[in-house]
């Protein structure tokens, strides 16, 4: 999606005015701070910061597994700080796809049968060969975890997000635990699903090189918002040098 689409297209997600405050014993620690922003239909987002940024507090709740302290959330039409824990449980498994920083992979099951977990519990999903096959594993799908690399994991636990054809693809730092080649071969998988699919992707990351293949990024800072910029020219994940 062209950067400029972006600000005509429909917001998927809607972000108004959220903090969230965690109590840790006598220590409060504010995630965020006011936090308002948009994530539109099919864009790919990179959200840019240190770490203590906000960046990982900001995902969670946008993806339903935590809630702000105060503030808005709106997912299309669903008010995610009005839902029940129910409700963000059906809305995790129907509309969001989570790729983390560890592949969280089933070890005893093959790449084929890690995605089926997925596809099993999906109404309409990908066939695991199909969604293995997007991020350019067709000839690793009776392979173990322990039989793949680092890289071949990832994009394992990529084809396992992507399999319900989610309208959200969620990473936290997809390529933190993997060499500079290795990761430019996980993020021209990420980018091909956002491509095809047309699925509206955040990627978390403090690298900024990373960030020049996004529509947008979002910047962070002591948990604000300091900075969004446009890419009016996207630099395809295969061209970045680290």
């Amino acid at each position: 999606m062209s950067s400029s689409a972006a600000a005509t297209s429909a917001s998927v997600f809607s972000v108004r005015n959220v903090t969230r405050v965690y109590e840790m014993g006598e220590v409060t620690v504010n995630a965020l701070r006011g936090v308002t922003t948009d994530l539109f239909q099919g864009e790919f987002v990179v959200l840019l910061g240190p770490s203590g940024s906000g960046k990982s507090t900001l995902l969670n709740i946008l993806g339903g597994l935590d809630v702000p302290t105060s503030g808005t959330v709106h997912f299309l039409n669903q008010d995610l700080t009005q839902s029940t824990d129910w409700q963000l449980t059906q809305f995790r498994r129907e509309h969001v796809g989570f790729v983390f920083q560890f592949y969280n992979l089933i070890p005893s099951l093959t790449a084929r049968e890690n995605v089926a977990l997925v596809t099993e519990i999906a109404d309409a999903p990908l066939d695991p060969a199909e969604a293995l096959e997007m991020v350019g594993l067709s000839e690793r799908l009776d392979h173990f975890p322990s039989q793949m690399s680092g890289g071949e994991q990832q994009r394992v636990a990529i084809a396992r997000a992507i399999a319900k054809r989610p309208e959200v693809l969620l990473c936290d730092e997809p390529t933190g635990a993997l060499d500079a080649k290795t990761g430019v071969v996980v993020l021209e998988a990420i980018e091909r699903v956002n491509r095809e699919l047309g699925t509206t992707t955040a990627v978390i990351t403090h690298n900024v090189v990373i960030a020049n293949m996004a529509d947008r990024v979002i910047s962070l800072s002591d948990g604000r918002v300091s900075g969004t910029r446009k890419n009016l020219k996207k630099q395809p994940a295969a061209e970045i040098e680290w």
